[in-house]
């Protein structure tokens, strides 16, 4: 996917974002807008700090230091007598519904069925009504190749199939942004690209989306752009075809060397 959507006005905006636990500090001055339209995929190793950005996009995790704003309104804090302010917990989770996030574990429900797992929220948080909210669930089922599947309970469905049924409990509350956490990690291999064609339809529709991925052949063929994070930092931002093919740091060249470089026999047995 190539260009960004133009837009004059970001719907997320960060600012010098950080994050410490304890004397660890995850997230050091990460700073970047995300556009309408746009799909950024985030990569980078183990530990740079990748799954909590998201966290702090949506305050699972509160922020150390920095300014996150989403579609104009501050995230977690607002400005009374010139200082900053900590939202009340129920002002939050009314901020947390314009930001859907998917998660690597899919989280479901396990004694609510599918169609269930996809109206709890709509229902109990936004307080609509049921019979809209069923004909929402169940066209977004259907969007994501499930409608066969609306009353089978979680354990009743494969990895893939209850990843994709997160994906339309996140739609159900018609989020400005959707957050994916490495939403294929915990599948089996042979199912990873189910779970990726419907984020890529996603994108298609014009869905805001940030990902972080490995899935690097699915980052160059979907995003608008990459960053690439390492301890805590963005080491590296643009096209994917530049951060991914032809990227400029040193430190992103040996990250994506490492993750493509072919696993010899001699490698394999070395592993436990």
């Amino acid at each position: 996917m190539t260009g960004r959507p133009a837009d004059d006005e970001p719907i997320l905006r960060i600012d010098n974002l950080h994050k410490r636990f304890g004397q660890t500090e995850v997230l050091r001055g990460v700073s970047f807008d995300v556009h309408a339209g746009e799909v950024l995929c985030v990569i980078g190793p183990s530990g740079s700090g990748k799954s909590t950005l998201l966290r702090c996009i949506n305050f699972l995790e509160e922020p150390t230091a920095g300014t996150i704003y989403v579609d104009g309104e501050m995230m977690g804090h607002r400005v009374e007598g010139g200082r900053l302010v900590g939202l009340r917990a129920t002002e939050l989770a009314m901020q947390r519904v314009h930001i859907g996030m998917v998660f690597q574990s899919f989280n479901l429900f396990g004694h609510l069925t599918a169609l269930q797992n996809v109206i709890e929220a709509p229902i109990m948080v936004k307080k609509e009504p049921r019979a809209e909210v069923e004909k929402l669930a169940t066209a977004l089922l259907d969007r994501v190749g499930l409608a066969h599947k609306a009353h089978c309970y979680p354990a009743q469905l494969s990895g893939g199939q209850q990843q994709r049924v997160a994906i339309a409990r996140a739609l159900a509350m018609r989020p400005k942004l959707m957050l994916f956490d490495e939403p294929t990690s915990a599948l089996d291999p042979e199912i990873v690209g189910e779970v990726l064609q419907v984020i890529q339809a996603l994108a298609i529709d014009g869905t805001t989306m940030i990902v972080v991925t490995h899935e690097m052949g699915f980052a160059r063929e979907v995003s608008h752009r990459v960053i690439f994070m390492d301890e805590g930092v963005i080491v590296e931002s643009g096209p994917p075809n530049d951060v991914l093919v032809n990227p400029s740091h040193v430190r992103t060249r040996q990250f994506l060397a490492r993750i493509t470089a072919p696993v010899t026999r001699a490698g394999a047995e070395g592993t436990t």
